[in-house]
C-alpha cells in the first residue's frame, strides 16, 4: 500500500512538473552551444527576449526538420540546409552571428564576434526565396525611393523642417536626421551606420559596442551595416519571428493607417474587417498553407498580397510572395496620380518629361517606359481575382474591379483639376513652385494641392478596392475632395484680387 502511495506520489509530482514547463521548455529543439551560451546570459540580462524567442517556432524546429516537411507546408526556401545550422533551433548566436565578416557593426563580445542589426541577406540562409521576391518589392527600397528623389526631399523638408516667421517672411529651415527618423523613415526606413565606440557598464560589467547612428529602426527599406535593404523584422517583429502576426491587419497598420495610406483605417470598417475582428478567435493563423474557408473566412491584408492560399480541394488560389505588388496592377498611391506599377522597385530612375522623378507627367499621363504595361496589369490583376473567387462569383468579382477603374479614373480627374489650379497660380506668378525652381509643399495653395491627390484621390480608391464606403465619400473621400478643389479655386481667385490691388 505504501508502495504504491509512492508511485501515485510520483507521478503526480511528474505530472506537475510537465505542467510546470512552458512549451518552449518541455519541445524546444536542441539549442547550439554557442546559443545557450547566449541565453545563460540573457535570460538574466534581456529576459523578455528570451521568453520571447523561446515561444518562437526557430526554437521548437530545426531547419532540417522544417526542410522535411511537404514542399507546400514549408516555410523555409533553402534547396539545402547548410550543415552547421541543420540541426539545432534558430537561435541567438544563428541570426547575430551570421555573415559576421559582412556586418561592419560586428564587434567582440564575451569571445563572440556578434553584429547587432539582423538583415535580410542573414535570413536568407533559411528563406532565399522570400529575400529575393522582397528585394523586388518597393518596399525594399522605401528608404532610397524617398530620400534620394528631390521632389520627395522638399515635401519631408515642408513637414519636417523647422518653420520661423520674422514679422514678415515665414522662412522654412531643412529637417534634421532625428525628425526625419521618428517620422517618414520609421517606416521608410533608416540608413543606419557606424558611428564610433562606447563603453557602457552593464549587469555582467564595462563591455564595450558599436554607436549605430539612426538606430533603433524596423523600417521597410532599411540601409543596414552590411549593405542589404529592408527588415524582415518589419511584418515579422523581434524575436517571435510570428507568421500569425505578420497575417494579422495590424500590423500592415504600423505604417498603413493615415490620412496618405488609410488601407487599415478602411479595412476596419470593411465587411471583410468586420468579420476579422468578429471572428477570427476561430481562426488558424498558423497554417501553412492557408485553406481559405476552412483556417479562415475572410481576406486580411495578407490573404490577398503575400500568403500562399488554397482552397479545401488543394488548388493553389495564390502562390506565396513577398514582392508584395505580384497581385497589384494599379498603384493606388497616386503621387499624384494613381498609375501602373513601376517595373523596378527603384522609382529613382523614373524621369517623366518636366525632368521630375515622378511616375506620371503632371497633368496626369503615366511615364509608361518606366511602368508596367497592359499585358503584365493583365496578369496581375488575375491574380488577385483568383483570391477573390475563392469566395465570391465571377459576377461580383467583375462588379468590383469595374468600380474600381472608375474610382481611379475620377478621383484622377480631380487630382488634374487641381493640378490646373495650381498651374495657373504658378503661371500668373501667385505662388512659387516647381516653375520658379521653388518647392512645391510651401504655400496654401500648394498644401491644398497635396491633400487633394494625397490624402482625398488615395482615401477615395482605396475605400473603392477594400469595401471601406464612407472613406470614400465623406470621411476623406469625394465630398472632401470636391471641396477642397473649391476652395482652391476661390484661393485663386483671392490671389488675383491681392495682386491686383497692389500699388
Amino acid at each position: 500500500m505504501k508502495l504504491y502511495s509512492r508511485l501515485a506520489m510520483s507521478v503526480l509530482s511528474l505530472a506537475f512538473l510537465c505542467l510546470s514547463l512552458t512549451p518552449s521548455t518541455a519541445f524546444a529543439a536542441d539549442m547550439s552551444e554557442d546559443t545557450e551560451t547566449c541565453i545563460a546570459c540573457h535570460e538574466i540580462v534581456t529576459p523578455g527576449i528570451v521568453e520571447d524567442w523561446q515561444k518562437s517556432r526557430h526554437s521548437h524546429v530545426s531547419p532540417a526538420e522544417g526542410l522535411a516537411k511537404d514542399k507546400q507546408e514549408r516555410r523555409i526556401s533553402v534547396s539545402e540546409v547548410a550543415e552547421k545550422l541543420a540541426g539545432a533551433a534558430v537561435g541567438c548566436a544563428e541570426c547575430h552571428m551570421m555573415n559576421r565578416d559582412k556586418h561592419s557593426d560586428s564587434f567582440e563580445h564575451n569571445g563572440y564576434t556578434i553584429h547587432t542589426v539582423v538583415s535580410p541577406d542573414d535570413c536568407a540562409a533559411c528563406h532565399p526565396v522570400e529575400v529575393k521576391e522582397y528585394a523586388d518589392n518597393l518596399m525594399s527600397q522605401a528608404y532610397a525611393n524617398l530620400m534620394a528623389n528631390p521632389v520627395y526631399a522638399m515635401m519631408i523638408d515642408s513637414v519636417n523642417g523647422s518653420h520661423e516667421f520674422d514679422g514678415a517672411v515665414m522662412h522654412m529651415h531643412a529637417s534634421d536626421d532625428i525628425s526625419n527618423a521618428d517620422s517618414c523613415l520609421a517606416c521608410h526606413g533608416t540608413d543606419v551606420k557606424i558611428t564610433g565606440k562606447e563603453t557602457r557598464d552593464t549587469d555582467m560589467g564595462e563591455m564595450e559596442f558599436p554607436t549605430l547612428s539612426n538606430w533603433p529602426n524596423n523600417g521597410v527599406g532599411r540601409l543596414n551595416p552590411d549593405g542589404s535593404t529592408g527588415a524582415c523584422s518589419s511584418c515579422h517583429m523581434r524575436h517571435q519571428f510570428s507568421i500569425e502576426v505578420a497575417r494579422k491587419p495590424y500590423t500592415c497598420a504600423q505604417c498603413h493607417k493615415g490620412p496618405d495610406v488609410p488601407a487599415y483605417k478602411v479595412y476596419s470598417v470593411s465587411v471583410h474587417g468586420n468579420i476579422q475582428k468578429s471572428v477570427d478567435k476561430e481562426w488558424d493563423y498558423n497554417a501553412v498553407p492557408w485553406v481559405i474557408g476552412k483556417h479562415f473566412t475572410a481576406p486580411t491584408c495578407a490573404t490577398c498580397h503575400a500568403s500562399l492560399v488554397i482552397d479545401q480541394n488543394g488548388e493553389v488560389l495564390a502562390k506565396r510572395s513577398h514582392r508584395m505588388n505580384d497581385r497589384l496592377p494599379w498603384r493606388l498611391f497616386g503621387i499624384p496620380y494613381a498609375h501602373p506599377h513601376p517595373i523596378s522597385a527603384d522609382t529613382t530612375q523614373i524621369l517623366n518629361k518636366a525632368g521630375l522623378n515622378l511616375p506620371t507627367e503632371l497633368s496626369g499621363e503615366p511615364v509608361s517606359k518606366f511602368l508596367i504595361d497592359d499585358q503584365e496589369m493583365a496578369k496581375r490583376l488575375k491574380a488577385m481575382q483568383s483570391v477573390c473567387l475563392g469566395c465570391h462569383s465571377g459576377q461580383w468579382v467583375e462588379g468590383h474591379f469595374a468600380r474600381l477603374d472608375k474610382s481611379i479614373e475620377t478621383s484622377n480627374h480631380m487630382t488634374l483639376q487641381a493640378t490646373k489650379i495650381l498651374s495657373k497660380a504658378w503661371e500668373e506668378a501667385l505662388a512659387e513652385g516647381i516653375p520658379q525652381g521653388k518647392s512645391p509643399f510651401d504655400e496654401a495653395i500648394e498644401l491644398k494641392w497635396v491633400e487633394q491627390w494625397l490624402f482625398y484621390g488615395n482615401s477615395i480608391r482605396f475605400a473603392t478596392a477594400m469595401g471601406g464606403a464612407d472613406y470614400g465619400v465623406f470621411a476623406n473621400g469625394r465630398w472632401v475632395q470636391q471641396k477642397n478643389l473649391q476652395e482652391m479655386f476661390d484661393y485663386l481667385k483671392f490671389l488675383r484680387v491681392s495682386k491686383s490691388e497692389k500699388p
